[in-house]
């Protein structure tokens, strides 16, 4: 029971108009970058190594039975799809590399606001403060 009070308490934690829009925003930022890296850098990547497009690379582990009257498939390939492993990677570490450098930029510009001092605000001269002061104003008039 105690972990099922942790975990309210955990999830209850925060704003949750906050966290979906989070989630919203998260969601099509993913997007953009696998668009990026499905439509920009993998197909320079594939210029670069030959014109090797990743996500046709596999091990197959046992071959498709197909009929061979009706070409129809009895039975599907089994592969291990590899080149997709290696396709959502990098686009696991361009996500990961854009929201590193977002909360380094955020924090950056944290740090810079509380570095700038805050203009003093003029303090409330105390009831002995206002005492002298009126006595040397007395004083001066005696003085005249």
């Amino acid at each position: 029971m105690a972990f099922l009070k942790e975990f309210k308490e955990f999830a209850m934690r925060g704003n949750v108009i906050d966290m979906a829009v989070g989630v919203v925003i998260g969601g099509a930022f993913g997007k953009i970058i696998s668009s990026l890296v499905d439509d920009i850098i993998m197909p320079l990547v594939g210029v670069a190594t030959g014109g090797m497009n990743f996500t046709d690379y596999k091990l197959v582990i046992q071959q498709a039975v197909v009929d061979g009257q009706t070409q129809e498939i009895l039975k599907p390939e089994v592969s291990l799809n590899w080149g997709t492993w290696v396709q959502t990677l990098v686009d696991f570490l361009i996500v990961a590399f854009c929201i590193f450098v977002a909360i380094k930029a955020i924090n950056q510009l944290k740090r810079q606001k509380q570095e700038e001092p805050a203009p003093e605000a003029p303090a409330e001269p105390s009831k002995e403060e206002v005492l002298l002061t009126e006595i040397r104003d007395l004083l001066r008039e005696q003085k005249k």
